[in-house]
């Protein structure tokens, strides 16, 4: 709801709930019936009629709207009609139309947000993202899988769905703030019971960073799981990636020379992610196995994924990896989420 006489204001909060897909409902003073006034998820009201709006009933979601950010009494006014912030024209337009669009997304929980990276080549991190997201459409999460490496051949590819219609990357390369995560979702393939963002057959596009935090930051306010398969390189777009996980986890496979590149390559990421944590596979070098790895990466130790041809036989026109639910690969992907879940479960 938008609430003012001031003619000029109120076009450019009309432009701004157009930016966010917002249809609002305007009004030059309080509306008579209390439901018109609290009813709605966001409620904006002008500084010019502030002092009007003193007898309304207190709720949340009203903000002060104004252009003057130097005068000292818009607060005090602010205050006398319960208003929860104050917004200053044009410096908070960005800020107001996030606000505007999670009011009409009903945006809750942030998704749980899963980074999946090979500590060397071929070490299974697309065949492990793409289990991880299969496990968690299982578990009833709504669940989307993100292909963060153009180079890597296509998650669509291995879920089977590379003809399947729906966006891919190169369709948001041009995306700069705000993008509806709802409008998102509906856009991408689907297959297996999730959507993914992959990449098309056609010529490499740069996907610059500021594209890669719009869609990620979108995919996350959807709620669910977001579950992000990584390249091992790091560039601006990969560390905007990064930068948006919960979690990374380092698939590092048994052997030294596998080990010297884990530890290159999470160092690079420990710059960025915080929380990274190893899943190590056999089969094993002598004398190694997953904690002696784990604790040469200094890393915390997620398990020991155990053998599974799912991960060396990915892409070869089978089932996607992780499909059967019964296969060592699903099972170790369902007690990951088992115990990811179980916080968000109890809040």
């Amino acid at each position: 709801m938008l609430v003012t006489e001031d003619l000029a204001l109120l076009d450019d909060l009309l432009r701004l709930c157009a930016a966010a897909g917002a249809e609002p409902e305007v009004h030059h003073t309080v509306p008579e019936r209390r439901a018109s006034w609290a009813d709605p998820p966001l409620v904006l009201v002008g500084d010019d009629v502030a002092a009007s709006c003193r007898a309304a009933a207190r709720r949340p979601g009203v903000l002060l709207v104004g252009r003057e950010p130097d005068d000292p009494g818009v607060w005090q006014r602010a205050v006398r009609i319960g208003a929860e912030d104050v917004l200053t024209l044009p410096d908070d337009e960005a800020r107001l139309v996030d606000l505007l669009a999670d009011a009409v997304e009903g945006v809750g929980r942030q998704a749980p947000t899963v980074g999946v990276i090979g500590g060397r080549g071929g070490a299974g991190a697309s065949s492990l993202a793409c289990a991880l997201a299969l496990a968690a459409v299982r578990a009833g999460q709504r669940t989307l899988l993100v292909d963060g490496d153009p180079l890597g051949g296509g998650l669509d590819v291995l879920l089977g769905a590379e003809r399947a219609e729906g966006h891919r990357w190169p369709d948001f390369a041009a995306s700069k703030g705000r993008v509806a995560g709802a409008a998102l979702e509906e856009s991408l393939p689907e297959a297996h019971g999730l959507r993914v963002l992959s990449w098309d057959r056609g010529d490499p596009v740069h996907v610059p960073p500021e594209a890669m935090r719009s869609v990620l930051a979108a995919a996350r306010r959807r709620g669910g799981i977001v579950v992000v398969d990584l390249p091992r390189r790091i560039d601006d777009t990969v560390t905007e990636a990064l930068a948006q996980l919960d979690l990374g986890l380092l698939i590092v496979p048994g052997e030294l020379r596998a080990v010297a590149a884990a530890q290159r390559t999470a160092g690079a990421v420990g710059t960025v992610l915080r929380d990274l944590r190893a899943v190590v596979r056999g089969p094993y070098a002598p004398g190694l196995d997953e904690e002696w790895i784990a604790d040469a990466l200094r890393l915390p130790l997620v398990g020991d994924l155990p053998h599974d041809p799912d991960l060396s036989a990915a892409g070869d026109g089978g089932p996607p990896p992780g499909a059967d639910a019964r296969s060592p690969l699903a099972r170790f992907c369902s007690a990951f989420w088992d115990r990811a879940l179980t916080p968000e479960r109890a809040a």
